[in-house]
C-alpha cells in the first residue's frame, strides 16, 4: 500500500498558498505534485514559487492527470459544485473548501456525485481537527458544564480590499458564507443537533449586495439556544462560549490556525481553571485525516452529509435575514 497520496491543487488561491499547501508538505502522508490555473503562465509561476513539480494551464488538465490521487479545491464558493462534480466524474477524490457550495441543494448534488462513484469527499473545515476543539467537545461529553443551555460564537474581521471576492454576490460571497459558517458549524458540532428554528438580521452592502454584517439565533431540539455574529466590516474576533447548568467554557481563539499554544477557560460555578493546548496545525491534521482515509479505504472523520446540513442552516439564516 502507498505511504502517501499525491495532491493536485485546483487554482492558485491565497488560502491554498498560505495554509493548505504548506500543511500538505508538512504532513506525513501527502505530497503536492501539481497545481492548475486558468493560464499556464500563472500556474507555472505559482508552481516555481511554491516548489510544485507540475503546472497545468487549465483545471480540466489537472483533473485528468493520472499522477494526481486527490484534489484540493479552494476556488470561489459559486464554482465549488461544478468543479467538484467534474473531479468526481473523472474518478478523483476531493477536499473542498468551506462552505461546500452556494446552497444546500447544490451541496447535496455534489455529495451524491461522489457517493454514486464510491469516492472520498470532504469539506475543509480545519478547526474541527485542532486538539482544542477535540478537548472542548470531550469536556461537554464529560458533563463539564452540566446540561448545555447556550452556545455563542463570533467571527469578524475588517476586509481590506473592496475588490475582494467575498464582497461579490455572484460568487456566493458574504459574511455568513465566509466566516459565519464557522459559527453555525461550531454550534451544530457542540450541541450534536440540527437547529429547529433559525432567525437572522443582517446589513447588506449597498454596493456589494452581500451580507456584510449578520447576527443570527438558533434553537435546537434539546432546547439549547445558539446565537452568533459574523462580519466583514468589524474588528477581528474568532471566539465561542458554551454555557450550561453547572458551568461554562470560553475559547478565545476558536477558528483560525493557532501559531501558539492556546487556552480553554473552564468555569464550574465560580471556580475557574485553564487548560493549555499545545501548538498544532489544524490544516495539517485535516489533510492527514483525508489522506489516511483515502489510503485505508475509510470514511473521513466528518462525513460530507454534515456539510449539507451546515448549508441548510446557512440557507435558512440568509432567507430570514432577507425577509
Amino acid at each position: 500500500m502507498a505511504e502517501h497520496i499525491r495532491w493536485g491543487i485546483l487554482s492558485t488561491a491565497r488560502i491554498g498558498e498560505t495554509r493548505v499547501i504548506p500543511a500538505i508538505k508538512a504532513s506525513h502522508n501527502g505530497r503536492v505534485v501539481a497545481v492548475a490555473s486558468r493560464t499556464h503562465e500563472r500556474a507555472a509561476a505559482f508552481a516555481q514559487q511554491n516548489d510544485i513539480p507540475t503546472a497545468y494551464g487549465s483545471y480540466d488538465e489537472l483533473i485528468a492527470a493520472p499522477d494526481v490521487d486527490a484534489i484540493y479545491i479552494p476556488i470561489p464558493n459559486s464554482e465549488h459544485a461544478a468543479w467538484s462534480i467534474k473531479a468526481a466524474e473523472a474518478g478523483k477524490p476531493v477536499l473542498c473548501e468551506k462552505p461546500l457550495a452556494s446552497n444546500a441543494a447544490e451541496a447535496q448534488t455534489m455529495v451524491d456525485a461522489f457517493a454514486a462513484r464510491g469516492l472520498l469527499f470532504a469539506e475543509a473545515f480545519m478547526y474541527r481537527f485542532h486538539p482544542q476543539t477535540v478537548r472542548v467537545k470531550a469536556l461537554l461529553n464529560e458533563g463539564a458544564v452540566g446540561d448545555l443551555q447556550i452556545v455563542s460564537a463570533a467571527f469578524t474581521f475588517a476586509i481590506r480590499n473592496e475588490a475582494d471576492i467575498r464582497l461579490r454576490a455572484d460568487l456566493a460571497g458574504g459574511a455568513l458564507m465566509d466566516v459565519g459558517c464557522y459559527c453555525v458549524n461550531v454550534m451544530r458540532h457542540m450541541t450534536g443537533e440540527e437547529p429547529a428554528t433559525l432567525r437572522a438580521v443582517a446589513r447588506f452592502g449597498a454596493a456589494s449586495g452581500v451580507d456584510e454584517i449578520i447576527s443570527g439565533a438558533m434553537q435546537f431540539p434539546s432546547g439549547a439556544i445558539g446565537h452568533f455574529d459574523a462580519g466583514l466590516r468589524a474588528s477581528r474576533a474568532h471566539t465561542y462560549e458554551i454555557r450550561g447548568t453547572k458551568g461554562r467554557i470560553v475559547v478565545d481563539q476558536g477558528f483560525v490556525p493557532h501559531e501558539n499554544d492556546t487556552v480553554i477557560q473552564v468555569w464550574q460555578g465560580d471556580d475557574k481553571s485553564e487548560i493549555s493546548i499545545p501548538t498544532a496545525n489544524s490544516y495539517t491534521l485535516m489533510v492527514e485525516d483525508f489522506a489516511d482515509a483515502l489510503l485505508n479505504g475509510r470514511a473521513p472523520q466528518y462525513p460530507p452529509s454534515d456539510a449539507v446540513a451546515n448549508m441548510r442552516a446557512i440557507d435558512a439564516l440568509l432567507a430570514s435575514a432577507r425577509g
